[in-house]
C-alpha cells in the first residue's frame, strides 16, 4: 500500500528542530510530581555539563521490558531473528580459538581494529560496489551507533546543523542530541530522499548563517521509513554534496536484506573523497558482538582513530575474532540469502494483515530491511494510543520517537523482523482492535478527520 507522496510525517517545508527546545518541551509536558522527585533525589542535578540537558532516551528502548514480556506480541523492536545461525558449530570453533588465541582475544588491541576482520569486510562492501578499499583504510567500531558518536565527535562543535531525512533514525537522534548538534529534516518520499528538497535545506541554513557540517542518510530498507534511495537520486544527492561542500554520512546496515537478492550501489562506490561509509554485522550476524565498521577519506579516518582509542581504547578483540571465526568458517552468503527469504515472507504477512485489519491506514510496503512506516487516520495519537495497546498484548514505536520537534504522532514504526508470522497475525489484529476503539472515541467526540466511509470502503483510494 503507498500513501501521500511525502512520507515524512512533517510539513515539506525544511524544518529546524533545536534540541534545546526539544528538551524544553519534553520538560514541559513531564507530570510536575515526577520532576519534582528528579530534581529533589538528584544532588548533582545544578552541576551537569549543558550538554547533559539534551540527551534523550529511545523510545525504543523505554519499550524493552514490557514489549519483551511472552504475552506481548512485540512488533517494535529492530531484532534481527538469530535462530537460523549454526551456534552449535559455532560454539565448537569459538572454543577453538579460544585455545589457540586466547590470550590475544582477551587482550587490549588496536584502535583501529583487527587486521583480520577489516580485511574480511572487504568482501561484504564489494558486493555494494565498493571495490577500492584497503584494509588500512577500514575502521572498526564498537557497533553503529558507537561509528555515529565518533564522526559526530570529531566533524560537529555545539550549534552546529546535520541534515538528515525525516523520519529520522532515533539512535542517530540521540547521539545529535548528546552532542548539541541541530537536526534539520530534509523530505523524503517513496523514492528516498528528495534531491531538491536537501539543496533547499542547505541553502536555507546558509542563509541563516549556520554551518551544515554532513547529511546523515540510511539510503538502503530506511529505518524507519522502509524506503530506499532510487538509483537515478544518488549521483544527484552526491552532486549536490559536493556543491556546497557537505560530507555525507552513509548508514548502510540494511543493505544486504534486500528481499529479491538485490543490493544498490552505495554512495561510497560513486564518491571516494566526500562519503563516510558506516555498516554493521548487527542486522547480518549478531548485534550483541557491537561490531561495525567505517571507510572515510584519509584525513577523516586518521582522526576517527584517535577519537575511537579516546573513547573505547580499541573495540573488543573478543567480539571481532568471534566474528571473523563465523565468516572464515561458514557460508555466510548463503546464511543471509535464508534471511532474506525469511524476512520476506514476515513483511508479507505484515502487509496482507494490515489490508486485512487496517485497510484504513497508509503504509509503502518495504522491499527489503526490518520495518513499515504506518500512517494511521488523523485525530489519532500514536503516542497516547501506546498505552492501551500494551494493555492489548501489543507493541509499536510510536512515531514522536522518529522526531525531536513532537511530529510522528500519526505514524508508527512496525517490525516485521523478529516476531513469527502467526504472531505478526495476531499482533496486527490486536492493534486493529485498539485502533477501531480509538477511531469510535475520536468520532464520537468530533476529533477524527478519517472518512465516515472508511471500515466499509477498505483503502479504495491507495494501490499497491
Amino acid at each position: 500500500m503507498s500513501e501521500s507522496k511525502n512520507i515524512s510525517g512533517s510539513p515539506s517545508e525544511p524544518k529546524a528542530t533545536s534540541t534545546k527546545a526539544a528538551a524544553a518541551d519534553a520538560k514541559a509536558t513531564e507530570p510536575k510530581a515526577t520532576e519534582s522527585k528528579v530534581f529533589k533525589n538528584d544532588p548533582w542535578y545544578g552541576s551537569y555539563a549543558a550538554r547533559a540537558d539534551n540527551m534523550r532516551a529511545s523510545e525504543i528502548r523505554a519499550l524493552f521490558a514490557t514489549a519483551s514480556r511472552p504475552d506481548v506480541v512485540s512488533l517494535a523492536g529492530g531484532m534481527p531473528y538469530l535462530d537460523y545461525l549454526p551456534f552449535k558449530e559455532l560454539s565448537e570453533l569459538i572454543a577453538k580459538m579460544l585455545v589457540d588465541k586466547g590470550d590475544v582475544a582477551w587482550q587490549y588491541g588496536s584502535a583501529q581494529g583487527d587486521p583480520h576482520l577489516r580485511e574480511d569486510v572487504l568482501q561484504i562492501m564489494a558486493l555494494e560496489g565498493i571495490k577500492d578499499v584497503q584494509p588500512d583504510d577500514v575502521v572498526i567500531s564498537n557497533g553503529s551507533q558507537n561509528a555515529i558518536d565518533l564522526v559526530t565527535r570529531i566533524m560537529c562543535d555545539p550549534g552546529d546543523v546535520v541534515i538528515a531525512e525525516a523520519p529520522n533514525y532515533v539512535g542517530a537522534l540521540g547521539v545529535f542530541s548528546s552532542f548539541q548538534v541541530e537536526v534539520v529534516n530534509a523530505q523524503t518520499d517513496e523514492d528516498g530522499l528528495i534531491p531538491e528538497s536537501f539543496e533547499e535545506t542547505i541553502k536555507a541554513q546558509l542563509a541563516a548563517g549556520k554551518k551544515v557540517k554532513f547529511l546523515y542518510t540510511v539510503p538502503n530498507f530506511h529505518n524507519p521509513a522502509g524506503v530506499t534511495m532510487s538509483v537515478e537520486r544518488r549521483p544527484k544527492i552526491l552532486e549536490i554534496a559536493r556543491k556546497y561542500h557537505v560530507l555525507v554520512v552513509e548508514d548502510n546496515p540494511y543493505g544486504l536484506l534486500g528481499f529479491d537478492g538485490q543490493t544498490y550501489p552505495a554512495l561510497r562506490s560513486m564518491d571516494a573523497e566526500n562519503v563516510v561509509y558506516l555498516s554493521s554485522f548487527s542486522k547480518i550476524i549478531a548485534p550483541g558482538m557491537r561490531i561495525a565498521w567505517i571507510v572515510a577519506p584519509p584525513g577523516i579516518r586518521k582522526k576517527l582513530v584517535l577519537a575511537n582509542e579516546a573513547s573505547i581504547l580499541c573495540p573488543p578483540a573478543m567480539s571481532q575474532m568471534t566474528i571473523t571465526t563465523y565468516l572464515d568458517n561458514f557460508d555466510w552468503k548463503n546464511q543471509i540469502s535464508q534471511y532474506r527469504g525469511m524476512y520476506k515472507e514476515r513483511c508479507d504477512t505484515m502487509d496482507a494483515a494490515l489490508k486485512k485489519y487496517l485497510p484504513y491506514c497508509s503504509w509503502n510496503k518495504p522491499k527489503g530491511g526490518f520495518y513499515i512506516w504506518l500512517k494511521i487516520p488523523e485525530g489519532l495519537n500514536s503516542k497516547e494510543m501506546l498505552p492501551r495497546a500494551i494493555t492489548a498484548k501489543v507493541a509499536y514505536v510510536a512515531g514522536t520517537g522518529f522526531y525531536l520537534d513532537g511530529s510522528g504522532t500519526h505514524h508508527m514504526r512496525l517490525s516485521f523482523c523478529y516476531p513469527t508470522p502467526d504472531k505478526i497475525t495476531l499482533g496486527i489484529q490486536r492493534l486493529a482492535g485498539v485502533m477501531n476503539n480509538e477511531l469510535k472515541t475520536a468520532e464520537l467526540f468530533g476529533t477524527a478527520k478519517a472518512d465516515a466511509d472508511a471500515h466499509s470502503a477498505a483503502g479504495t483510494d491507495k494501490k499497491d
